[in-house]
């Protein structure tokens, strides 16, 4: 069964905070709205994302799991990253779990004060790659190219 970790009422209230101030065009550390059709009505959806610069490369880290827009953006393959007026529309293409070790420690050490919760098991920037390469699968990682 795919990892996922449900938001709670306060992490609702923390994503409507930072999506109203993306949408007004202030990013919080990174933050865009991610925009993705839905896989079973092609209806556009939407979701606050960080956005993370890796070694040159724009990555969407997946800290609760296999949220829906995981899922969404595995099918469409692509979708758009908006911040206030500018929307920047993407293409996708998912990291390997056995790969993205370096991905997901530059994610946990810029947002380890924001997600580090889901993580679990005390799993932190700080980690060994065997600690992170093991919790790896559970957090899905896109590489993004815009398109």
């Amino acid at each position: 069964m795919p990892h996922y970790q449900q938001p709670t009422a306060s992490d609702r209230l923390f994503n409507r905070l930072v999506a109203g101030a993306t949408r007004a065009g202030l990013s919080v550390w990174g933050s865009r709205v991610l925009r993705v059709q839905g896989r079973k009505t092609g209806e556009w959806r939407t979701t606050p994302v960080n956005l993370l610069t890796h070694e040159g490369r724009r990555y969407l880290v997946a800290p609760r799991g296999e949220t829906q827009w995981v899922r969404n953006l595995r099918v469409a393959g692509r979708g758009e990253l908006v911040l206030g007026r500018k929307v920047e529309p993407f293409v996708a293409e998912e990291v390997d779990s056995g790969q993205s070790v370096p991905v997901l420690r530059a994610y946990l050490r810029r947002w380890s004060w924001e997600v580090g919760r889901f993580f679990g098991g005390g799993i932190s920037a700080k980690s060994t790659d065997e600690e992170i390469a093991a919790i790896a699968p559970e957090h899905p990682v896109f590489l993004i190219a815009t398109a």
